[in-house]
């Protein structure tokens, strides 16, 4: 890591050493990669709004110590990559990644979402059903996210960024949505009880104020209503494209709610669910192990 200041220690600094910077379109762009240069179906991980890749530092360590790579981008506007005060769109995010891994010379992978990442996953896969994606789609596994956005339980604080002008905040106005306001919000998607240390969410706190994150949420946060407009291509492409899909669900996700889960059902019948029970929004957080276990077996190549 090199593009801007690094982080002193704990987990926002180990992190930082998994990655590199990749120049897209005059920015530069985290990209964590662990694990193996040739597993030949590289797992490639898009995280949620409005943390990183970082929620992913144990899951991904731990995938990689059993053999694969794990390639886990930040999106522009998120973790340690640039956060340029601009109009923010999915349709960008994709065309990220889809640099990340043209840069990396990686011909097919295994796609993992969470969150927001549903959506940009959702865009990579309608493109592949176009004909116009650079990589292949060998396998999926989704997790917690609004892919039925009319189903979505949005909290309180974002209902308020979203009542906001798409414009980023004055220093004063940001002092609203600082570490402390921040702290309180994410441990409010944890399922109550959810025993997720302190220092997880102190190191999703500090990437999003990294850069002054927190000024942009009211920029950033626009990808849901980007969502309500494209759900349609996006959730039709998740539900339709050929590659296997795995399912693994935190059931008390206060947000994203575990009823998407049989909508996607009654739209993809015998799709394999896996239901954490007393789990909330961050499952590879909150039930790691269990997690852990649900996403090895989603990403095994099928019998035969």
């Amino acid at each position: 890591m090199s593009a801007g200041a690094p982080p002193a220690d704990g987990i926002v600094a180990a992190w930082a050493k998994q990655g590199w910077f990749h120049e897209f379109d005059e920015r530069a762009v985290f990209v964590a990669d662990l694990g193996p240069d040739d597993d030949p179906e590289p797992v490639l991980v898009l995280h949620g709004f409005p943390t990183s890749g970082a929620d992913w530092h144990a899951v991904a360590a731990a995938l990689a110590t059993g053999g694969r790579r794990v390639v886990v981008p930040d999106l522009l506007g998120y973790g340690f990559s640039a956060k340029p005060d601009q109009e923010y769109s999915l349709f960008v995010q994709a065309d990220l990644v889809e640099s990340v891994i043209a840069d990396l010379g990686i011909d097919c992978v295994a796609l993992v979402t969470h969150d927001m990442g549903n959506s940009v996953g959702g865009e990579i896969l309608a493109r592949a059903l176009d004909g116009e994606l650079g990589f292949g789609v060998e396998r999926r596994v989704l997790t917690n996210g609004s892919i039925y956005i009319d189903l979505a339980q949005l909290s309180a604080g974002q209902q308020l960024l979203l009542s906001l002008p798409d414009a980023m905040l004055t220093e004063a106005e940001a002092e609203l949505v600082g570490a402390e306001l921040l702290h309180g919000a994410l441990v409010a998607t944890f399922a109550p009880g959810s025993r997720v240390a302190d220092a997880e969410v102190d190191a999703m706190v500090e990437l999003v104020l990294r850069r002054d994150g927190n000024r942009l949420l009211p920029r950033t946060i626009r990808y849901i209503e980007e969502r309500r407009e494209h759900e349609g291509r996006w959730t039709g492409a998740v539900e339709s494209h050929a590659a296997p899909l795995t399912v693994i669900w935190g059931d008390a996700d206060p947000i994203a709610v575990v009823a998407m889960t049989g909508q996607l059902l009654d739209r993809r019948p015998g799709t394999p669910v896996t239901h954490l029970a007393g789990v909330g929004h961050y499952p590879m957080l909150e039930a790691p192990e269990p997690f852990l276990d649900a996403l090895r077996t989603g990403l095994a190549p099928l019998p035969g």
